[in-house]
Order: C-alpha cells, then sequence, then structure tokens
C-alpha cells in the first residue's frame, strides 16, 4: 500500500489525493507536519526517487524562509538536508508518496499519473 505524506491544507497535497482516488489507488494518508518520515526512510525515498535530495525541500513553506535555506542548501551534504528535512516535516515538499519501490515528491500530474496508476 502507498504511503501518501501530505498535509490536508496544501492544495499540492489534495491535488495528489484526488488523482489517486481517480486512479482507485488505495493510501495511507500521514500527516507529514506531525509524523515526517524517519531519516533512513527519507533517504531510501530520495534514492527511489531519482531526485537530488535538494529537490525534497518545500521552497514556498514559511518554514524555509524563516531559516534562510535558499543559499544554504547549495553547499549542504545530501546527509545535512536529510538530517534537516527529517527534523521538520513542514520543510518537505507535498505530496511525498512511496510504496517502498518508487518514490514521487510534489505534484506533477503526468509524472504522478504515471508512476501510481496501476
Amino acid at each position: 500500500m502507498l504511503k501518501f505524506y501530505g498535509y490536508k491544507k496544501c492544495g499540492t497535497s489534495r491535488k495528489g489525493e484526488k488523482a489517486l482516488e481517480e486512479l482507485n489507488v488505495r493510501y495511507d494518508f500521514i500527516d507529514i507536519t506531525e509524523h515526517p518520515p524517519s531519516r533512513s526512510e527519507l533517504k531510501k525515498i530520495v534514492k527511489l526517487s531519482g531526485e537530488p535530495a535538494t529537490k525534497f525541500f518545500n521552497t514556498s513553506g514559511g518554514e524555509y524562509r524563516r531559516l534562510e535555506l535558499k543559499d544554504k542548501i547549495s553547499s549542504m551534504e545530501d546527509d545535512e538536508i536529510i538530517n534537516l528535512l527529517a527534523s521538520n516535516g513542514r520543510l518537505i515538499k507535498r505530496p511525498l508518496v512511496t510504496d517502498g519501490s518508487a518514490a514521487t515528491v510534489g505534484y506533477s500530474e503526468d509524472h504522478f499519473r504515471l508512476t501510481w496508476s496501476t
């Protein structure tokens, strides 16, 4: 079963949920702000996604701006990035979806549907 890390008040999370429902794909919703993925799970998700760890930041979020990460992340190592993301779910781009074999970060309709249609 898919793990869907999202936030109910987030528009892109709602779009992702709607897409999965239209595809009749079952998933477990996990509030990313209350229960972010662990460091080890996040490390695996980054690898499965094929995206660089820097793509996992919610760059439009208040926490990202408050911590002034825009100029800092380019000089951070992947382990530092993963530790930071795992410590604060509000920093993670939503939705974050995985089935243990594949993973997507954010919502791009075509990529999302291609990855999660059965």
